[in-house]
């Protein structure tokens, strides 16, 4: 063979190994592909349970052998079993049994597994009630399933379905002052699926290890990887369930990145999450369930849906890849939390999981206090206050009075520059006048510039009394996220309001008007009529300020609106915006008593008399134009060009 046969040889061989490499499928194709085959296998086990619980159904029992009294006439035991050992394998011995409930408990919840699928079948927090005083169970029976999903012996094997047997207690490790359960899911003689629930006294976190044990011979030695499946029917716990279900949705935390959710106001969301996971939570208003990884989640897809049918709010779904290592004795740690979705509780979960693995679970993410600066306000801000003042006052309609008028006077100086604005405004309407009767409508830009000279020869800022509430708006928008989520609020009564989480209605309708509702809020109508006054007083002092007639009724059109958009909102909020509209009443009455018209109008004449200071950007802008070699105008010629002088014939 040649030099040149030899070069070929290797030109092809090479362009061969470019060419494999370049088309190989990346890890989202070969993922993607193995999640379709699982989504396949995963109905042809729906199908096969269904066909086996049917079989359920006619025998109640079934023995793995055929003893020798059993009749002639009777072969149906030994076909199902043949049946059951053709469909499950080594798990046919588990396939069948009776629903058993073990039960674990603390101050706090009441967990109770199953047997069947060895799942959480009901959690109820026992602080809490639902709206009808009825206790508050966040999920019960066969509302929910969990389960692994994985093939064996080439079938499809599911957990959910197949039945674990507990331990005794001398073979469980047992939490110090706590409960223990365990659960094994048997495949043969030495082979075994097992999960250990572990509750510590008064906590929300229920620890839940799962260990496969000689589980080689069934997933393979290489098995990287075992799809746990979560699904829950969420229940309604509040008397408003639209509110309730426009809070509802499913949060998850990538390990290295930020916390996102579904969409709350979509009929349907899904999303697949190829990164891994730190925890994801089933979250609805007030309650969360968050399954939290001892190290990772490798990927996983989430989707929920609306349901309407009096019960439940939501369908959630979430296919969940949990990495392993050694399947022949592997021990995957993860966590429960069943609680409320309390900013400071969480806070504090989030806090003792950092010290003890160096990571912040961030869960207190899961509470809606809003993006930037308005979440900002309300974290350091509004519920430092607010806890300060629910440790000294039980009355919550006491502590948001209080906390409104901190916050007022936190804003005084604000409201106080607005005012003053406002009064040299007004001052001055005599000389608006003035201008308005020598220049007549039709130049109206001549009346605007003449307007505007006049303010700048005054020292007035006609936007003065705006850039002061705008300052304010971040507070006004955070007070909006906080009051809604805030669960220091649920079932706290005031006044007339039995539960300022909600709306207080003191009139039920018999009809449903569109936009508005079927009932009746005082609080909304206390704010919306107070807000009409405090518009009323700033048209009075605003008087002559060239104020347009369409921006006038616009005005007065925005307190309509809001009566039909607070309506069936917290009470709490429509409680603090009425505040906040009287303590403004009262400010402005206090300014009031030491601003002096005349003496304020003075001082603006005299500012007439100096010359006009130019601002720093007008100044660098000359400067700017000086280098550049242009002159800048001067005097009553200011915007003219000289003309050239005419040259001499």
């Amino acid at each position: 063979m040649d030099r040149n046969s030899i070069t070929g040889i290797i030109l092809i061989a090479l362009i061969l190994i470019v060419f494999s490499v370049l088309n190989r499928p990346s890890r989202e194709e070969i993922d993607a592909a193995r999640r379709r085959q699982d989504s396949l296998e995963i109905v042809r086990q729906q199908q096969l349970e269904e066909e086996a619980r049917k079989i359920q159904e006619a025998e109640e029992f079934v023995t793995d052998e055929v003893p020798a009294d059993v009749p002639a006439d009777v072969p149906d035991t030994v076909r199902i079993m043949t049946e059951l050992q053709d469909r499950y394998g080594d798990f046919a011995l588990s396939a069948t049994g009776e629903d058993e409930f073990y039960t674990i408990e603390n101050e706090k919840i009441k967990l109770t597994v199953s047997s069947r699928g060895g799942r959480p079948w009901s959690v109820n927090l026992k602080e809490f009630q639902r709206w009808d005083s009825l206790p508050l169970i966040l999920f019960d029976g066969d509302d929910n399933s969990f389960g692994l999903n994985f093939f064996a012996q080439n079938r499809s094997i599911s957990t959910n379905n197949l039945y674990f047997v507990p331990l005794p207690d001398d073979m469980v490790a047992t939490v110090s002052d706590g409960e223990t359960l365990a659960l094994r899911l048997y495949a043969g003689d030495e082979s075994y699926i097992e999960y250990i629930y572990s509750l510590a006294p008064d906590s929300y976190m229920v620890d839940f290890n799962i260990n496969l044990v000689g589980m080689d011979r069934y997933l393979g030695v290489g098995a990287s990887f075992i799809d746990l499946r979560w699904e829950i029917d969420l229940p309604g716990q509040e008397r408003v369930s639209r509110n309730e279900n426009n809070y509802s949705t499913i949060q998850y935390k990538f390990l290295n990145d930020d916390v996102d959710k579904l969409s709350e106001r979509a009929d349907r969301d899904h999303e697949e999450l190829r990164t891994r996971i730190k925890w994801i939570a089933f979250k609805q208003q007030f309650f969360s369930s968050v399954l939290i990884a001892g190290d990772n989640f490798s990927s996983a897809i989430v989707e929920q849906e609306r349901v309407e049918d009096g019960r439940h709010l939501r369908h959630y779904v979430a296919d969940i890849r949990l990495p392993v290592e050694d399947v022949a004795a592997e021990a995957i740690p993860m966590y429960f939390y069943f609680g409320p979705n309390h900013y400071n509780t969480l806070r504090t979960y989030s806090q003792q999981f950092e010290a003890a693995n160096e990571y912040n679970l961030q869960l207190y993410r899961m509470v809606p206090l809003g993006w930037g600066i308005f979440g900002w306000v309300n974290r350091f801000v509004i519920i430092p206050v607010f806890n300060f003042l629910e440790s000294y006052i039980d009355n919550y309609g006491i502590i948001i009075l209080l906390l409104t008028i901190f916050i007022k006077i936190i804003v005084f100086p604000l409201t106080y520059k607005s005012y003053i604005s406002t009064s040299k405004m007004r001052v001055l309407k005599p000389q608006i006048d003035e201008i308005n009767e020598k220049i007549p409508k039709e130049k109206a830009m001549e009346r605007q510039q003449a307007t505007m000279n006049l303010y700048k020869r005054a020292g007035v800022n006609p936007m003065g009394g705006c850039l002061p509430m705008l300052i304010q708006l971040p507070i006004l928008i955070a007070m909006f996220r906080f009051f809604p989520t805030s669960f220091e609020l649920r079932q706290e009564s005031f006044l007339w309001a039995t539960d300022l989480s909600t709306y207080d209605s003191i009139l039920d309708l018999p009809f449903t008007i569109p936009f508005y509702g079927d009932h009746v809020s005082l609080f909304t109508l206390l704010m919306c009529v107070s807000t009409v006054i405090y518009t009323r007083m700033n048209q009075q002092m605003t008087a002559g300020s060239s104020q347009m007639p369409g921006m006038q009724m616009m005005m007065y059109m925005m307190p309509v609106m809001l009566l039909f958009i607070f309506n069936s909102f917290a009470s709490a909020l429509s409680y603090y915006y009425f505040l906040t509209n009287m303590l403004t009443f009262g400010q402005q009455a206090i300014i009031k008593r030491f601003v002096n018209d005349e003496e304020l109008l003075r001082r603006l004449n005299e500012n007439k008399k100096k010359p006009v200071s130019k601002s720093k950007f007008q100044k660098r802008l000359e400067e700017m134009a000086k280098k550049r070699g242009v002159q800048t105008p001067k005097g009553k010629d200011q915007g003219k060009r000289k003309k050239p002088p005419a040259k001499r014939k």
